[in-house]
């Protein structure tokens, strides 16, 4: 189950939890990245002409990834699959879905599904969903137009509460309890190196946050910790989440939106809007109502 922990491990490249703070200005000192040449339109993308003919459009979503996107029973489902359909029908197409592994980083997810594709096998998509957004990243990677931002995410810990009667856990509480977290997640890298590392012992690490929270609802661990979203999808009526002040913790919330083609800024520009009506009429609040989760608001 490596492919969740790639796109856990991207934020803290993209968004610099590991690193110092990006200056005042995020692209003074940005190096740009060569843009594809002399590649045709089956590679690079698609105008909206050309989906509008066709009459559907393609997806980039993250395989094996609930609540967001996930495949059941051959069917696509999942909070981005929803956001994903509402684009393509006001375009007035279908949204059809090309479901993908993490690479290395977000620059491999990008280039690979966005604007080069990959040496062997790889399909080119119109868009990619749930793409972490940050200034600085953006002026880096030129050959891609973020745009579309729908929602945010943030780092919560849920909790037993037989365990937890009164006073709600928080990091300090993890010297003496036992913590549930995806390996190699942000919430690994942050308990691991909390106080210390003097956590260390009572960190239990698995392949994918439905498994951390299977632990939870078991009696494994007290608590888990991990993003909000996928901590509500596993609630049930012995545990509660909370979102307590972490201490240290240099970016516990980030923006989500979708990566579009450089070459296809109309495409982007119709995609950024589909979103942004159906955040102010409350149809992708409604998406996230129906999985049991909270809709952050983005940064726009």
């Amino acid at each position: 189950m490596r492919r969740i922990s790639n796109i856990t491990l991207q934020l803290v490249i993209v968004l610099g939890l590991a690193g110092p703070a990006y200056a005042a200005d995020p692209c003074a000192d940005h190096v740009p990245q060569p843009k594809p040449q002399n590649v045709g339109r089956d590679i690079v993308g698609q105008d909206m002409d050309t989906i509008q003919d066709q009459g559907h459009m393609l997806f980039a979503v993250y395989e094996d990834y609930p609540p967001y996107s996930w495949e059941e029973a051959g069917k696509p489902r999942g909070v981005d699959i929803e956001i994903a359909q509402i684009i393509a029908e006001d375009l007035g197409v279908e949204a059809r879905f090309n479901f993908v592994s993490a690479g290395e980083n977000l620059d491999a997810d990008l280039r690979n599904n966005i604007w080069k594709g990959a040496l062997i096998g790889g399909r080119i998509s119109n868009v990619m969903m749930r793409v972490p957004y940050d200034s600085a990243f953006k002026c880096r990677v030129e050959q891609v137009v973020f745009t579309g931002q729908y929602a945010a995410e943030s780092i919560a810990i849920a909790y037993d509460k037989e365990s937890y009667p009164e006073e709600k856990p928080v990091p300090a509480y993890f010297r003496f309890d036992a913590v549930s977290v995806e390996n190699d997640s942000i919430s690994d890298f942050y308990l691991s190196s909390f106080a210390g590392g003097q956590l260390a012992g009572k960190v239990q690490r698995f392949s994918d946050m439905t498994k951390a929270m299977n632990a939870l609802r078991a009696g494994e661990v007290k608590a888990t910790m991990g993003p909000l979203g996928q901590l509500e999808f596993g609630l049930d009526e012995s545990v509660a989440v909370h979102q307590p002040p972490l201490a240290g913790f240099a970016v516990s919330k980030w923006t989500l939106g979708v990566a579009v083609n450089f070459s296809y800024r109309p495409l982007s520009y119709a995609v950024d809007d589909a979103i942004n009506f159906a955040l102010q009429d409350g149809r992708i609040a409604s998406i996230y109502g129906r999985y049991g989760l909270s809709l952050q608001a983005p940064e726009r």
